[in-house]
């Protein structure tokens, strides 16, 4: 039973990440003082955002309130949804609750960065059910893209609340494990106050195919392919690594893993038993000794990722393995938005190094692990919700899947669009947007998190773009006087022995406002430094039409000693 509250205490839905975007998922569910978080995600960094490693939520809301927080609960093992979950441990002492699978990848995970789960985290079972403060929550069977993966109905005083993760609707899947439909019919004949439901493929028309179709075009690559074969996907998407160690099996080929994210995820899943391997699974150096023909590369890189294993080995670039004329690579994944030139450019190289490439668009070796437009239909009317709130996608697809629950019978007001930091309320059975809350992009830069802002990327483009010039000047601090310089020193803005005139005349620009600040009396450094950027940045942007970050550096030198 779930415990009994004041009917004056609200139901609160905060979503932190993961909406109007991809990746970095984060929500939080609130009831009085008692608060859940399901998923802590993680994102890749945009163009723009030079240097950055990944990008968090803002977990500000979370942190101020910590001594709230009853659990983290988890729908499955992607980093989308995992990989924030370091930074938020490192400050909150919380039990962390998900499937088999995707605690041993979060387990693995955190072994890296020094630290471990709270001792009262624990695996559960779909269908099990987990009783914390005002909550009761259970978890019910979905499909995606990577084994183990839940949604999950979470009983509050103020009504029920069905989150749906990342799912599809697969009638086939690899593992076995269909979709919990009589569940979710149940949740919908009890009655469901509001849904939060996976937006991906809110564009896509009709049902998205089932993983095994996938399977059968590897079959089919690995009867024709007469060498290597290499297969880059997802490190994640344990269905589709078993189906490569199958179709290795059955064409009597060994398979050698190559990457440390591939390497890690499948020796969790061998450890836990989500993979099985009928003994082809062998060491890199084991795979030399075979002949071409008997020889799978199971890679990471399907995204084109510079330091990726793939993308090292189209460079040319790999220590262990080199591509050779007729190998056989396959890309078994689509390119995440804003990976496609990336993706392309190696598919190109690969190319160039005399590959034959198969990739989603001229073979089905990839398929969506997110519900198109039917299955999202056949959800909704599984769950019958009352309010409906779209989750995990961009703006658009929040939108068309709004519109798709109009169709279905849900009333436009009872549809909620939500951006990050908007507070959902719920109250005797009524929901409205409430305000909003502090939300946004924490940047992580190797060992700094969130010390990289607006600013650092804005010089970091500008870097990147027109490249710096260092301006040096000596002078007597007490007079003004220059006592040597200017001096000037260019970095990614010309090339000095092409450019020695306009080089000196930017020394002579210097050496003027120099001269003015000496007999107008202006001592101060701040003063001066401003007036040699402001007549640099004119005269450079009048002769070449760049804007160079201009750096000014002033050695006060009294008596000989430089302070």
């Amino acid at each position: 039973m779930v415990s009994t509250r004041s009917g004056s205490e609200r139901l609160r839905i905060i979503p932190l990440g993961g909406i109007g975007e991809i990746g970095k998922n984060m929500m939080v569910i609130e009831f009085g003082d008692e608060m859940l978080i399901i998923d802590v995600g993680l994102a890749f960094p945009e163009e723009e955002m030079l240097g950055i490693d990944v990008v968090i939520p803002d977990m500000t809301y979370v942190l101020e309130r910590q001594e709230r927080v009853k659990a983290v609960l988890l729908t499955h093992g992607h980093e989308d949804h995992v990989g924030g979950l370091p930074y938020l441990l490192r400050h909150i002492c919380v039990p962390v609750y998900g499937t088999r699978l995707t605690l041993g990848l979060v387990e693995d995970k955190l072994r890296e960065f020094g630290t471990t789960l709270h001792p009262d985290s624990r695996a559960i079972a779909p269908g099990e059910i987990l009783r914390t403060g005002s909550f009761t929550v259970t978890f019910f069977r979905v499909n995606h893209s990577i084994a183990d993966c839940v949604g999950l109905r979470i009983e509050t005083p103020a009504g029920v609340i069905v989150h749906t993760g990342d799912f599809k609707f697969d009638q086939t899947p690899v593992d076995g494990q269909v979709a919990d439909f009589h569940r979710l019919a149940e949740f919908g004949d009890k009655g469901v106050l509001v849904i939060l439901s996976d937006s991906t493929n809110a564009e896509k028309r009709g049902f998205t195919q089932s993983e095994r179709v996938v399977g059968n075009a590897l079959d089919d690559i690995f009867r024709r392919a007469k060498r290597r074969i290499l297969v880059a996907s997802f490190a994640s998407n344990v269905p589709r690594i078993q189906q490569v160690i199958t179709a290795a099996y059955e064409h009597g080929r060994k398979v050698a893993v190559v990457g440390r994210s591939m390497e890690n995820v499948v020796e969790v899943a061998l450890r836990l038993g989500y993979l099985k391997d009928p003994g082809v699974i062998v060491d890199l150096q084991s795979i030399s000794r075979l002949p071409d023909d008997r020889v799978v590369l199971l890679t990471t890189g399907s995204q084109g990722e510079p330091m990726s294993a793939l993308t090292r080995m189209a460079m040319a670039e790999h220590k262990r393995v080199e591509i050779q004329p007729g190998d056989t690579v396959v890309i078994a994944a689509t390119a995440v938005p804003g990976n496609e030139k990336l993706v392309h450019r190696t598919i190109d190289h690969l190319f160039r190094l005399g590959a034959e490439v198969i990739y989603d668009a001229v073979s089905p070796v990839h398929v969506s692990g997110h519900a198109s437009r039917e299955e999202l239909k056949l959800m909704l009317n599984l769950v019958r919700p009352k309010y409906f709130v779209p989750i995990h996608g961009e703006y658009r697809h929040l939108v068309h899947h709004a519109e798709l629950a109009e169709m279905m019978g849900i009333p436009r007001e009872n549809i909620l669009i939500a951006e990050n930091g908007t507070v959902l309320e719920f109250h005797k059975g009524r929901g409205r947007i409430a305000g909003k809350v502090q939300a946004g992009n924490v940047l992580v830069d190797g060992l700094g998190v969130g010390d990289v802002g607006k600013v650092v990327l804005k010089d970091r483009r500008q870097l990147s773009q027109d490249g710096i010039l260092i301006v040096v000047v000596a002078i007597n601090g007490k007079t003004g006087r220059v006592l040597s310089g200017p001096d000037i020193v260019s970095r990614g803005f010309v090339y000095v022995r092409e450019s020695e005139s306009l080089l000196q005349e930017a020394k002579e620009r210097v050496a003027e406002v120099m001269n003015t600040c000496e007999r107008e009396g202006v001592t101060d450094w701040g003063r001066i430094k401003a007036h040699i950027r402001d007549a640099l940045q004119s005269y450079l942007y009048k002769r070449t039409r760049r804007q160079p970050m201009i750096l000014p550096i002033i050695l006060d030198v009294n008596g000989g000693e430089e302070e």
